[in-house]
């Protein structure tokens, strides 16, 4: 029975001391870096690797495929999808390309993650930055008002279901106020709950029916001064499930980011007590991903009914298109648009 984590792993091969571990940990999913990934036969022997380990043939493989300055795929060998922040420019000008273009996006970089076995995709990023807001968060905004961020967002959501590719909305409830990069430290956000409500929680009310979504390492002072949201039961259960409605599984962003404090294992077992279906843990750290044993517990209950509404779309075995489009049709379009502008 899959457990309610999510692991990277070291390299571009499990080592004996992985395998072994993944055995025994059964992660619900696994996350691809850069470090993990050199050619297209070797993903997909890499994952071959992991689920032979886990002994199933239904394993959720994540990665951020955003566009951009989050693109994990190299040009080496995959297209380098545009910045959000182009189909961002292009809605100022005309919507109706800049929706259609997004989509066509998605759809492309589903095609292109689903051929390598990698079927759940970290995207679309739903904040809506503010003027000082991080440049993590700038450099890859769909839009600074919750209608445009909205609009495309479900444009993304679109393509890659389309692809059978299970989007991941993300960072819930609002990252975009944060003025600092939660890699590296906490951030707090002062706005009253009000302001959120009218605002930052608007675009992930509109996509409340997507399957997956990620948390925010944020302190929301005004709901919970104690607290970063990944961890903290009145933003998971007050917030996101009733003010926001999000009924789908929710997983923490990476439990390793300096935003949060304690050993892992305590991170992952306090995410989940605050009502996190899944942890997420990105390193492939070996010793951090040993601790996960102490905690992991195999999915059950609600989190098991939303994640196998995941792996509905993760695991379809036909195509969501009608009428299917070849790959060079999908470019062609694409790059059509894009050249307008």
């Amino acid at each position: 029975m899959p457990k309610n984590v999510i692991v990277g792993c070291h390299s571009t091969q499990l080592s004996q001391q992985e395998r072994a571990l993944f055995k025994e940990l059964q992660p619900w999913g696994l996350i691809l870096f850069a470090r993990n990934i050199n050619t297209p036969a070797q993903i997909k022997a890499l994952i071959n690797e992991s689920k032979a380990a886990m002994g199933r043939e239904h394993l959720m493989v994540f990665i951020d495929q955003e566009g951009g300055r989050v693109s994990r795929l190299p040009k080496t060998h995959w297209r380098v999808p545009p910045s959000p922040t182009v189909f961002a420019k292009m809605y100022q000008t005309n919507q109706e390309h800049a929706k259609r273009a997004c989509m066509l996006n998605a759809l492309l970089s589903g095609l292109e993650l689903k051929v390598l076995g990698i079927n759940a995709n970290c995207a679309p990023m739903l904040d809506i930055p503010q003027n000082n807001s991080s440049t993590i968060i700038t450099e890859r905004a769909l839009g600074a008002t919750s209608q445009q961020v909205i609009a495309l967002g479900q444009q993304i959501t679109l393509g890659l279901k389309q692809a059978n590719v299970a989007p991941v909305i993300k960072h819930m409830p609002g990252h975009g106020r944060a003025i600092s990069d939660s890699h590296l430290e906490l951030p707090v956000v002062n706005a009253s709950l009000n302001e959120l409500k009218d605002w930052d929680f608007l675009p992930f009310k509109a996509l409340a029916e997507e399957s997956m979504a990620m948390t925010a390492h944020i302190v929301f002072p005004q709901i919970d001064k104690n607290l970063p949201a990944t961890i903290s039961p009145i933003v998971v259960n007050k917030i996101m499930r009733e003010m926001i409605g999000f009924n789908g599984l929710i997983m923490t962003d990476d439990i390793n980011m300096h935003a949060l404090s304690g050993t892992v294992a305590s991170r992952a077992q306090q995410a989940v007590e605050a009502g996190c279906d899944i942890a997420l843990h990105c390193s492939g750290e070996f010793d951090e991903m040993q601790s996960l044993l102490k905690v992991a517990k195999p999915l059950e209950g609600l989190a098991l009914a939303r994640a196998l509404k995941a792996e509905k779309i993760a695991f379809a075995q036909n195509s969501q298109r009608n009428p299917p489009s070849t790959i060079e049709e999908i470019t062609g379009e694409l790059d059509s648009l894009l050249a307008k502008y």
